[in-house]
């Protein structure tokens, strides 16, 4: 897949990661990157002045060591308020802003941010256009998530882009659902197409891409510029590679190594730890490790012992010994969707 330009960027590789709350923050955006990834986009960043200062904030604006462009995700429902949110991640390191108009979350929608916005196209039309102007001064591009509509009765993604387009957006990611459906059923991709078809800027295919057969229909079904993978990499970052190889050679890659993915989690573990320090990272891991070993033997015993551990040192040596007896019944691991020969009774939890 040739280089993608977004203003003065040039992402080289057309697969990018979701942003997902409680998911993509800095550790495992870098993690991504380094399986493969072309362009993250953060966990959603509020609107609300009152709540720049707090903890979750203000680690969801450090992008210390993140290679760029750095893509900034923001949420809200007032224009004014979306524009001084664009500009305060501006100032701290965002290259790239995106509007959230594709969470279907309860708590967000019904304060009528995220995917509740498309029920009131000129709000939602409005904001984009604050954000834009906001932006161009400082040279920054703005692009956008949305869904397909907001619910089954009221598809409205390619009047939403047009206008969109017109008022300056320069990318536009499509999850092929309603807000109405949430995470639920299959994606569809008939209306991504449709969009993509509308519009002359990049668009990006995202819902339900969790393999590498999958991402190329995916691209076949929408003519999309890129693809977009969201809860198909956790625990599982090198999916990004996965699909790389197989778009451009038509074969899969063997599964990682036992050892790479012990070195890459031991490492992540240790990124989490210095992000959100010892209390609170011990705990935010946990969804993590449970991701990762949830294929494999043991993996639910380990995931039960490590939900009783509350410090790092012991998680992370947990871990480590979980993967070194793994290691000594497996060198790769299984395939997707394979049952690993290894037995609950080889103990590799003890």
């Amino acid at each position: 897949m040739s280089a993608l330009h977004l203003g003065p960027y040039a992402l080289a590789c057309r697969l990018f990661v979701a942003p997902m709350a409680g998911v993509t923050d800095r550790p495992f955006r870098q993690l991504c990157k380094q399986w493969g990834a072309g362009y993250a986009v953060s966990e959603m960043v509020t609107s609300r002045r009152d709540l720049w200062d707090s903890l979750k904030t203000s680690r969801r604006a450090n992008h210390e060591g993140e290679s760029g462009p750095i893509a900034v995700q923001i949420a809200g429902t007032d224009a004014d308020m979306m524009a001084e949110a664009a500009l305060y991640n501006i100032d701290r390191g965002a290259q790239i802003i995106d509007i959230n108009m594709g969470c279907p979350a309860k708590k967000v929608c019904n304060k009528w941010a995220g995917s509740a916005l498309m029920q009131n196209e000129a709000l939602a039309v409005s904001i984009a256009q604050a954000v834009v102007q906001a932006c161009a001064p400082r040279g920054v591009p703005v692009t956008l998530k949305m869904r397909t509509g907001w619910s089954e009765a009221h598809k409205n993604a390619v009047a939403l882009a047009r206008c969109f387009e017109d008022i300056g957006i320069q990318m536009l990611t499509v999850h092929g659902r309603t807000r109405e459906q949430g995470y639920r059923g299959q994606a569809e991709y008939d209306t991504i197409a449709a969009v993509k078809a509308a519009v002359r800027v990049p668009v990006v295919a995202n819902g339900d891409i969790d393999s590498p057969e999958k991402a190329r229909a995916v691209l076949a079904a929408t003519g999309a510029d890129a693809l977009m993978v969201g809860r198909a990499a956790q625990g599982r970052p090198w999916i990004f590679r996965d699909i790389a190889h197989y778009l451009a050679t038509g074969e899969h890659l063997a599964p990682p190594l036992v050892a790479e993915v012990q070195r890459l989690l031991l490492a992540h573990l240790h990124a989490h730890y210095q992000l959100y320090g010892e209390g609170t990272g011990v705990r935010s891991a946990r969804k993590h490790i449970a991701w990762y070993v949830r294929s494999l033997p043991q993996g639910e015993a380990l995931r039960q012992r490590i939900n009783a551990i509350d410090d790092a040192p012991t998680q992370w040596q947990a871990v480590s010994d979980y993967f070194d007896v793994l290691a000594q019944h497996m060198d790769r691991l299984p395939m997707p969707g394979q049952s690993s020969a290894t037995t609950e009774q080889e103990g590799i939890c003890a």
